[in-house]
């Protein structure tokens, strides 16, 4: 089993007004929570994909695969793109949303470990009824992902093969929290207190 990570980092945060990812959240920087959530001895590559340059630094700092992403505006659909062509030969790949700064490594870890155990399935992480980031997409899902067009992301595929979905149940909710917004990053970070 070749399990890939790929971190997705390229978007240029528009409801944010800024760039989400360098703004500190309890701390770090979101997108340092973002690459300490990832437990990279149950991957054989993590590839980052980002179009900042402190993220490129940050993550070949730590051993992984930076892959700039030079068209950003091609929306996530691109950065997917990216990930795929960078760990091609994966017999399935983890992709992680870089803005949810609570996610926990222990709980990415134990969803890594969840798919080894049964991995014909795609899996996402879940609370209360609620699927989100992140999801794991065995090989077979690879082409069909790579044709996503502009903002589209791994949502459609699933939407496509819902029946082909497990859910990785957790019971604290935030974890799945992400920040579009200046008002989600202060609802998140009272939450905190």
């Amino acid at each position: 089993m070749k399990l890939g990570c790929v971190l997705m980092a390229s978007g240029n945060s528009e409801r944010f007004g800024e760039n989400k990812l360098s703004v500190p959240f309890d701390g770090k920087l979101v997108y340092q929570r973002a690459l300490d959530a990832i437990p990279a001895d149950r991957f054989y590559a993590v590839a980052v994909v980002t179009q900042y340059k402190e993220i490129i630094s940050a993550a070949s700092k730590r051993g992984f695969i930076a892959v700039p992403n030079l068209k950003p505006d091609d929306g996530v659909s691109r950065t997917i793109w990216l990930g795929i062509q960078t760990l091609y030969d994966a017999s399935a790949i983890m992709f992680m949303v870089a803005d949810q700064p609570l996610l926990r490594q222990e709980t990415v870890r134990q969803l890594a470990d969840d798919f080894v155990s049964q991995s014909e399935n795609m899996l996402a992480l879940a609370a209360n009824g609620r699927r989100g980031n992140p999801v794991i997409f065995p090989s077979c899902y690879f082409d069909e992902l790579c044709a996503l067009k502009g903002d589209s992301g791994g949502g459609a595929v699933i939407k496509k093969h819902e029946s082909e979905l497990r859910l990785h149940i957790i019971n604290d909710e935030s974890e799945l929290a992400d920040i579009d917004s200046k008002q989600e990053l202060e609802k998140l970070l009272k939450k905190r207190e």
